[in-house]
């Protein structure tokens, strides 16, 4: 049975549309390795690819990855909204097909180590390949982000599973991980004070006291002047996107603002959005499985 896995690379580039298309000509020179999606956001100054294959594929192109932008991301220079530690700042692996989470992890481990010898990045793992409960969220560990890295691996606690302990000069650290499926989303006020959407993110994320499928903190667009809520939601079936979205609309209307807009970065299940689209539009009786047209075809 062929084994399929997506991955999900984070790079701390935005504006640098060379090095952008260079990523993404990695990608697409890997045998077995498809490129799905990739984007990139200049307020955050990042970008986000997509792509899947087989585990040895997916396996050699997280590797070159690393290694390009360890070679072209200087993070001692880098000035963007999203919270960052290093130039490729977390590799995800999720399994798609014939494929455990136990494996995975496994691949996940391997690209870890390769990735700490071949690029010189130490690397921390997380989630569900975190080798300690305290590594599991990814918050946690870029907590000081790329300026603060090198005094926090200073302390026992946070040593790297994977390299040297102290971060790469430009590239910092990486964290390299296995998880489920994760969904990338933004939403956008009509103000642009960055303080409503802090206020808002700390309503809703888990870490502090809100869903505990969600993520988010408050950042500025400065390009359109407007506060975004950014968020990563962690199990869409737990706290379905359209909840979110109106406790969001409802602690915005506390201080007269609205909502613009929202953003979808990368890839989603077909699900989540389908079952906003059941949500809003009220549909009775709703049968996923049997009503949706693609199910059928695929």
């Amino acid at each position: 049975m062929t084994k399929i896995v997506e991955c999900i690379p984070n790079f701390s580039v935005g504006t640098d549309s060379a090095v952008i298309e260079g990523l993404a000509d990695i990608v697409r020179g890997t045998p077995g390795a498809t490129l799905l999606d990739y984007s990139a956001d200049a307020s955050h100054n990042r970008s986000v690819f997509t792509y899947v294959g087989s585990p040895e594929a997916a396996a050699a192109c997280a590797v070159a990855l690393a290694k390009y932008a360890a070679e072209k991301i200087d993070l001692t220079k880098h000035v963007g909204e999203h919270p960052r530690m290093g130039a490729v700042d977390v590799i995800p692996f999720v399994p798609v097909k014939n494929m455990t989470m136990d494996e995975a992890v496994a691949l996940s481990k391997e690209v870890a180590e390769k990735i700490a010898t071949e690029a010189g990045i130490p690397v921390f793992l997380y989630e569900d390949s975190a080798s300690k409960e305290t590594r599991r969220n990814l918050a946690t560990i870029r907590k000081g982000q790329f300026e603060g890295m090198a005094e926090k691996m200073q302390k026992d606690a946070w040593k790297p599973d994977f390299g040297a302990d102290q971060p790469h000069p430009t590239a910092g650290v990486v964290a390299v991980g296995a998880r489920m499926p994760l969904i990338a989303f933004n939403v956008n006020l009509s103000t642009s004070d960055v303080n409503i959407a802090n206020n808002i993110a700390k309503i809703i994320r888990g870490s502090s006291g809100g869903f505990k499928a969600v993520k988010g903190i408050g950042i500025m667009l400065e390009d359109r002047n407007i506060a975004q809520v950014s968020m990563n939601m962690v199990n869409y079936e737990a706290t379905p996107l359209y909840r979110v979205v109106e406790i969001i609309r409802m602690e915005a209307a506390r201080y007269g603002v609205s909502v613009i807009g929202s953003e979808l970065i990368g890839l989603a299940p077909a699900k989540a959005l389908i079952d906003c689209a059941e949500y809003y539009l009220q549909i009775e009786d709703f049968d996923y499985d049997k009503q949706v047209l693609e199910n059928h075809l695929l």
